[in-house]
């Protein structure tokens, strides 16, 4: 069985209750179990991880990179300006899918700009929780 590192950042703990508008009414553990869900019916092990401590998503990163566990990465607000934790995934030799609830293009012009999505195979944003499955299905043939 082949393992998926779900990577999570800042304030992702709290979604269902932080702006629902934006982010949609699922909670990160509802999220969690239609991933785990979608690894159980395609045989992969889903290791599924949130912190609002950058240095903690630099160590989980410096692991997924010794190990070479292929990523789907929601960086959230790291997204536009943690250079580090850019450089801690650039290390990272397995896929890495850049994932976002919201589409930040249609947002803030700050969020306009993304650290990861250069060193990404790719992005998914804009479909809610559904875009942590389009990734997973995506890493299937990665």
């Amino acid at each position: 069985m082949r393992t998926v590192l779900v990577l999570n950042g800042p304030n992702l703990d709290k979604l269902g209750t932080r702006e629902p508008d934006v982010y949609g009414s699922l909670s990160l553990a509802d999220i969690k179990s239609a991933c785990e869900e979608f690894g159980a019916a395609h045989d992969l092990a889903i290791d599924f991880r949130q912190s609002n401590d950058e240095a903690v998503i630099i160590g989980w990163l410096h692991e997924a990179a010794d190990t070479k566990t292929p990523i789907v990465f929601n960086p959230a607000a790291f997204t536009h300006y943690s250079v580090a934790i850019r450089d801690a995934a650039a290390m990272c030799s397995a896929p890495i899918i850049e994932v976002h609830l919201s589409n930040p293009i249609k947002r803030e012009e700050f969020r306009h700009t993304s650290l990861i999505s250069g060193i990404a195979h790719g992005t998914i944003s804009g479909f809610g929780a559904q875009s942590y499955l389009l990734a997973l299905q995506a890493m299937l043939s990665l």
